[in-house]
């Protein structure tokens, strides 16, 4: 089967064929960090982490980009929050200028991003270290016909959506049916959905939000930051923008009006994830039903919160509910338990490091080359596990070892393989787990102790007690493991 994947833009599955062969280049929005990230943001950066593993696992080489919107009038209105004595929240920072914002925001999308294996991208640009690129892109447009400066004095740059034929093509819209770009104030602009290219600075704004332009001083409209990076790093034609669903209007279709009005082939293929509702609704503040990633991590391992966050079809909607956590946990300890159990049997104790042998079995390929269904790859793995334990009872090396290091190459290739070093590398998670591990196992001695004094009446109070504890003791023929239930 061929690579496929769903083309927002022809609203189809479409082949993928590189436009350089044997490289890909793949843009997706990053954070705009006004905020701590919500999972959200990490749903998406993981579901294009997926994408970008199982491309290099096909033999592309693949270059990653991934923005970091670092000026921003939600970011300018946070910072001045921050300096209001009567300030609605609890502010973090007082006093906090709008860049040192942006920077510690940006930190804690970085060790989310990390915590839960998300790779780091090739590069990672700033909008306010592109400003350059970005007043050429808007003299380009402006010598094609498709910008002008604002009609009042306020400094503002907008493109005219109505120069521009194939506007709304994206999202497949008409623009009689589409609402006012709320960016600035009709008074400039000749239609109310011109959006802004440049904003003028206004009184009350920080000096330093400003940069000197040929309109005048100023700063980036938040869709013309992301044509100038993408175009810098992987040239004005490139194969793959992804991002959520979300930001499809106006953002994307925005920057591709923007982007091809310049000359520019932009984007081959449109990729969109979905959404994360909590039971069926949308998250939200009002509402207070947001889970956030620090939240997630504080009941269940990193592990097991990549697990969950990329289970689902990168399109679909993912539902969170007060289970989905456990059920998470629970199919990650029957991989572990499996790769635990076959390592102990085939290897002995504390082999690490093993060469994988095995290509990921055909129906786990078919499904991540169609359009990237990991629900259909998680399948194979699960059953890949199940074969895997039965090859263990009937003692067959040969199929055990077969299933475990295919069940390695799939998990590695979606980055939740229990034995990668990267979830155990710390933290006061995995010191949780250790520590655990240590009481257990010094349970589970003193039951073998009992055992052999033929005591089984304590064996089985020290095994009730580990039951009650919601820890599942095993006794097989290569010995005594434990997990939790």
């Amino acid at each position: 089967m061929s690579l496929r994947f769903y083309d927002t833009a022809t609203a189809q599955v479409r082949d993928f064929v590189p436009l350089v062969p044997g490289k890909v280049g793949l843009y997706y929005c990053g954070a705009t960090v006004q905020g701590d990230p919500h999972v959200g943001h990490i749903r998406s950066a993981i579901a294009f982490d997926q994408l970008t593993r199982w491309l290099r696992y096909s033999g592309f080489s693949v270059t990653v980009v991934r923005n970091v919107t670092d000026i921003d009038d939600k970011i300018l209105d946070k910072s001045a929050e921050s300096f209001r004595p009567d300030a609605a929240e609890v502010v973090p920072v007082p006093n906090e200028p709008w860049w040192a914002l942006a920077y510690r925001y940006e930190q804690e999308f970085a060790k989310a991003y990390d915590t839960l294996g998300v790779e780091r991208p090739t590069y990672e640009p700033r909008a306010t270290g592109h400003i350059p690129e970005m007043h050429r892109l808007i003299q380009q447009l402006i010598d094609r016909g498709h910008a002008y400066p604002a009609l009042d004095d306020s400094g503002d740059v907008y493109f005219d959506v109505r120069s521009w034929p194939e506007y709304g093509s994206l999202t497949h819209q008409r623009i009689e049916d589409m609402q006012a770009a709320p960016d600035a104030g009709p008074r400039g602009k000749k239609d109310p959905r011109d959006f802004a290219l440049w904003k003028g600075h206004k009184d009350g704004e920080p000096e330093t939000a400003s940069w000197t332009s040929p309109w005048g001083a100023g700063r980036p409209g938040w869709h013309l930051e992301c044509s100038a990076m993408v175009t810098k790093y992987l040239g004005t034609e490139f194969d793959i923008h992804g991002g959520g669903l979300d930001l499809r209007f106006p953002h994307h279709e925005n920057e591709v009006a923007q982007s091809r009005a310049a000359g520019h082939g932009f984007a081959n293929f449109w990729m969109h994830n979905g959404m994360v509702t909590f039971e069926g609704e949308k998250m939200s503040k009002s509402i207070g039903n947001i889970i956030t990633p620090a939240q997630m991590l504080q009941d269940a391992r990193p592990l097991v919160v990549r697990y969950y966050l990329g289970q689902a079809q990168y399109r679909s909607a993912l539902d969170y509910n007060p289970g989905s956590l456990v059920e998470a946990a629970a199919a990650v300890e029957r991989i572990e338990g499996f790769m635990q159990r076959a390592l102990k049997f085939l290897y002995g104790e504390g082999q690490f490091g093993l060469m994988v042998t095995e290509r990921v079995p055909d129906a786990f390929a078919a499904a991540m080359d169609d359009d990237l269904n990991v629900p259909q790859a998680l399948a194979a793995v699960h059953e890949t596990v199940r074969a895997g334990n039965t090859a263990l009872d009937a003692k067959d090396k040969e199929a055990a070892t077969r299933a475990l290091h295919q069940v390695m190459a799939m998990t590695d290739v979606l980055h939740i393989n229990p034995l990668d070093p990267h979830w155990h590398s710390g933290g006061a998670d995995t010191a949780a787990h250790q520590a655990l591990d240590t009481l257990v196992r010094a349970q589970l001695e003193e039951r073998r102790a009992a055992r052999a004094a033929k005591d089984w009446s304590r064996a089985d109070a020290i095994r009730d007690t580990l039951t009650e504890a919601g820890i599942v003791v095993e006794d097989s023929a290569e010995g005594v493991s434990w997990s939790l239930s």
